[in-house]
């Protein structure tokens, strides 16, 4: 009896084990194939993002470039919308704002808006202009100083 007992535990070991080796492959095949289709769809969520700058102040005071206030950000397009969203980073930490400005035009004429700092600050979702109202010019700079005014950079563009 138990010479026919470990017969059967042999072959059924046997056989779970030439049925592992078998499915091992195609395990492998659709763990590749899901992580690739993951990579692809985060290559399409990337390829929506529009990365610009970084745009950096003027300098001032002796400012080494390195000590320069910068803003760096992307923009996405969706619903016939452009969306803005980036990050102002002032490094030098001198009881100074920085300050991002954005100025853009529309059929409505040109608009400008300003944001500041004193140290690292996200802007998230910023705009929702619509290309059927005449958006076509979206441009950055960055200031530092005591106003919104000292030491500027020069405009740079988005697109």
């Amino acid at each position: 009896m138990s010479k026919i007992r470990t017969a059967l535990v042999g072959a059924a070991l046997a056989g779970s084990l030439a049925a592992g080796v078998v499915a091992a492959p195609s395990a492998t095949a659709a763990t590749q194939a899901s992580a690739g289709s993951a990579v692809a769809t985060q290559e399409t969520q990337a390829s929506s993002k529009h990365f610009f700058g970084p745009y950096y102040s003027g300098f001032g005071g002796g400012e080494s470039f390195g000590r320069r206030s910068y803003f760096k950000g992307y923009w996405t397009s969706s619903g016939g919308r452009y969306w803005f969203y980036g990050d102002l980073f002032d490094r030098d930490r001198d009881r100074e704002r920085s300050y991002v400005w954005f100025k853009w035009h529309d059929r409505f004429g040109s608009h400008t808006k300003v944001f500041s700092t004193f140290g690292r600050s996200g802007f998230t979702k910023f705009g929702g202009f619509k290309k059927s109202s005449g958006f076509d010019d979206f441009k950055i700079r960055v200031c530092e100083g005591r106003d919104k005014f000292d030491d500027c950079g020069r405009w740079g563009d988005a697109f």
